[in-house]
């Protein structure tokens, strides 16, 4: 499926991307994807980029405001929810902590930034008139979302209970992999970061967007400025993927899906 008029509750619905300069981020994925941006009020001095391709609502980035100074540029993932309230106060339960309050979005939706126990950090997304991204799966669009803990354990329990996902182990080369399902739909990933990952790297979600070609699109990716953290690499069926930095520091991957690009 690409284009969404709804998402199941659990589902990851939504991205956007807080940075440091958002018009220099703007440029770098309008060339990197081909995005159109429309800048929206978000508020006394804030804007809020809407990205679109073909048309559609893909992701979203902003200028980072002053509740989030210190942080680096990053992207954030959001998860449908049916209540943001009630799901916010269960993951409270489940060893969580809600940052800030559970804010209304002007008439968009309803959302809850939740820190899970070992340290991540997702949006709950009550929708209302924004349901999420209009197109995903396909070439310039978000189709995947992972998250790199340092205790799969703890992580796999608090988003299994708070959410109903289904989870499966699995193996990526040495390490073991969780696949995280909505019913019988693979809905996100989950990797133990291991002794080798740089200490100062915080468990985090981190972005797939899809691409037609993987290689081409992390040159593409350098030549705009971007660094390359992981080189285009294969994950079996899955597909070939690489993990980039861009010029002011968000980290996402991009994806040329293999046997699930269905």
């Amino acid at each position: 499926m690409t284009e969404f008029n709804k998402y199941a509750p659990g589902t990851f619905c939504w991205v956007d991307l807080g940075t440091t300069d958002a018009e220099a981020a703007k440029s770098f994925y309008k060339g990197l994807f081909g995005w159109e941006f429309v800048d929206m009020p978000a508020g006394p001095g804030m804007t809020y980029s809407m990205a679109y391709l073909d048309g559609k609502d893909v992701a979203a980035l902003y200028g980072m405001g002053p509740n989030e100074q210190g942080m680096p540029p990053h992207w954030n993932s959001y998860i449908s929810v049916d209540n943001a309230d009630e799901a916010a106060a269960k993951a409270r339960e489940l060893g969580g902590s809600v940052l800030g309050e559970v804010m209304e979005v002007m008439e968009a939706g309803r959302m809850a930034m939740v820190q899970d126990p070992t340290g991540a950090i997702v949006a709950l997304w009550q929708p209302k008139e924004h349901i999420g991204a209009k197109l995903a799966n396909v070439p310039g669009a978000f189709c995947w979302n992972e998250l790199a803990t340092r205790d799969a354990k703890i992580a796999g329990d608090f988003y299994t209970n708070l959410l109903g996902w289904n989870s499966e182990v699995g193996q990526f080369g040495p390490t073991e992999y969780t696949t995280f399902s909505v019913g019988e739909r693979p809905n996100a990933g989950m990797m133990q970061m291991t002794a080798d990952w740089p200490a100062d790297v915080p468990p985090h979600w981190l972005v797939y967007f899809a691409v037609a070609d993987c290689d081409a699109g992390t040159e593409q990716a350098k030549s705009l400025g971007a660094t390359i953290i992981m080189p285009p690499t294969d994950a079996g069926d899955v597909g070939r993927f690489s993990v980039i930095q861009d010029p002011q520091g968000g980290v996402f991957s991009i994806i040329h899906m293999g046997a699930m690009s269905d």
